[in-house]
């Protein structure tokens, strides 16, 4: 703590301090009478015009993207039946609100008096079970609802124009059924292999990696972009998935080299970055089914300082009775983002499967009746 102390001044000096006191109180008073004159005299300035935004450039003369977006929003990904394609002020209002009275809600101190959950969870869905997971304060699915072209948006979806994503096909359901069939016989905890891509930490919860790059409605819905001539970089923070877009390239790999997240090659249309990629990965199903045709095309364009439209279009003839896509907004981001170290830390499958393996081991131990 900074005291301040005063230092008493000696009788001789008392008048002339309050000489130069009055002296700087009249010229003050006066600067001021003066500028309020002068003020009044002087016609008004118009105020300085907003400045205009211009779109940045790489050294190349293209769009520059660089930096940390983020694509969080409370638009789902279909149309919620009954509601049209654009919101009215009304009910934007009304699910905003509903967001934020969850925060307020579950941000509260829990009662130091609750009950001890269950011996293993109470079955509920989730990953927490009732047991225990993440405290609402970690959970970022977003705030407001997704505005394109001056429209609040109801759904990601716009195409088709009822904001829904087409049937499957026949034989896209004889696949599932097929998958299903595999693997009957064999529990969902016997192996590794048999969990689930985000839960073994090799690809992004939902689809936030995609292709398509779609929200969680969870958390991590965020993006590092890094560009140069032939090479763009987009990190998602959500298991620090890095998809790799080759520029103006001219060649694919062979149809049987199937990474994740696939083989997207990149061109420029003007301003707008267009990705077309193929060769998914067999185990990366987007939309609960996909097939060896699936092309995914994306468009990136910038539509102001802190907005990056991004539109999509789905192309799976063996998967879906027509193509189907959507767009949404990305916000840029101030924040930094940090590393997601999911596999590296994380215990949660070992402990899976050795508690699996202790069951397995109590009722063998039974005696059997």
């Amino acid at each position: 703590m900074v005291t301040c102390g005063k230092r008493r001044s000696s009788p001789d000096m008392r008048p002339l301090l309050m000489a130069l006191v009055a002296a700087a109180s009249y010229a003050a008073a006066s600067s001021a009478l003066g500028a309020q004159a002068t003020a009044a005299a002087a016609p008004s300035k118009a105020p300085a015009p907003a400045k205009k935004w211009v779109l940045a450039r790489t050294p190349d003369g293209h769009p520059d993207f660089q930096g940390n977006w983020s694509n969080a929003t409370l638009t789902p990904v279909q149309r919620p039946s009954g509601q049209e394609r654009a919101l009215t002020k009304a009910q934007v209002v009304a699910l905003e609100k509903i967001r934020s009275d969850t925060i307020e809600r579950l941000s509260k101190d829990s009662d130091p008096n609750r009950p001890a959950p269950p011996v293993g969870g109470d079955g509920s869905t989730g990953a927490a079970g009732m047991v225990g997971g993440y405290n609402y304060f970690y959970i970022d699915a977003g705030d407001h609802m997704a505005i394109v072209g001056g429209e609040t948006r109801s759904s990601i979806v716009v195409d088709p124009p009822d904001g829904r994503v087409p049937a499957f096909t026949p034989a896209a359901r004889a696949r599932m059924l097929e998958r299903n069939r595999a693997g009957r016989g064999m529990g969902e905890y016997d192996n590794p292999e048999n969990r689930p891509l985000a839960e073994r930490c090799i690809m992004s919860f939902g689809s936030n990696a995609g292709p398509p790059m779609l929200p969680n409605y969870f958390y991590n819905n965020n993006y590092t972009f890094v560009q140069t001539r032939d090479h763009i970089l987009m990190m998602t923070e959500m298991v620090h998935d890095a998809r790799i877009i080759r520029m103006n390239a001219t060649t694919r790999l062979p149809s049987n080299v199937r990474p994740w997240m696939g083989e997207s090659l990149g061109r420029w249309e003007g301003d707008t970055l267009v990705i077309v990629t193929t060769n998914f990965h067999p185990r990366q199903l987007f939309w609960g089914g996909s097939s060896d045709s699936l092309t995914l095309t994306e468009r990136f364009h910038r539509t102001g300082e802190f907005t990056l439209l991004y539109r999509f279009t789905v192309n799976d003839p063996s998967t879906f009775t027509k193509p189907w896509g959507g767009e949404l907004p990305y916000n840029k981001m101030d924040d930094l983002i940090y590393e997601y170290a999911c596999h590296e830390g994380n215990y949660a499958l070992g402990n899976i499967l050795s508690g699996e393996r202790s069951r397995e081991r109590e009722a063998a131990a039974k005696p059997k009746p």
